[in-house]
């Protein structure tokens, strides 16, 4: 159990240095919009790592990827405050349409994620 948990706080503090890196850079051009593209990203990475995982027996290193780095990269929080921000702004219309694409995109990611790692992998 102790060997996991240094799993995951080593993929941790890496997705979450991924995750600081791409707020940075992109968030100066596109704001909180960079939250969403993280979390659609990292939707479809988890897809497609569950899929490679179990088909190549990856059980040992997914709490590494999957819990700790998908985990520290995906930014569910920051995208809860970020939506928060814009309804307490007044800007209803902008976070319910920054909700409803996050939320839908973020599941159709993980599906394709998925469904490409089937493809490919078959």
């Amino acid at each position: 159990m102790f060997l996991t948990l240094i799993q995951v706080g080593l993929g941790g503090a890496i997705g979450a240095c991924l995750r600081f890196g791409v707020n940075v850079t992109a968030g100066r051009v596109v704001g909180p919009w960079a939250t969403m593209g993280i979390n659609i990203a990292g939707s479809a990475a988890m897809g497609v790592l569950v899929v490679v995982l179990a088909l190549k027996g990856g059980q040992r290193v997914a709490p590494f990827l999957l819990t700790g780095m998908l985990g520290g990269f995906t930014t569910f929080s920051a995208f809860s405050l970020d939506a928060l921000t814009m309804w307490e702004r007044g800007d209803t219309a902008l976070a319910t349409l920054y909700v409803t694409l996050s939320v839908t995109l973020s599941l159709l990611a993980v599906l394709a994620g998925a469904a490409a790692a089937r493809e490919f992998l078959a």
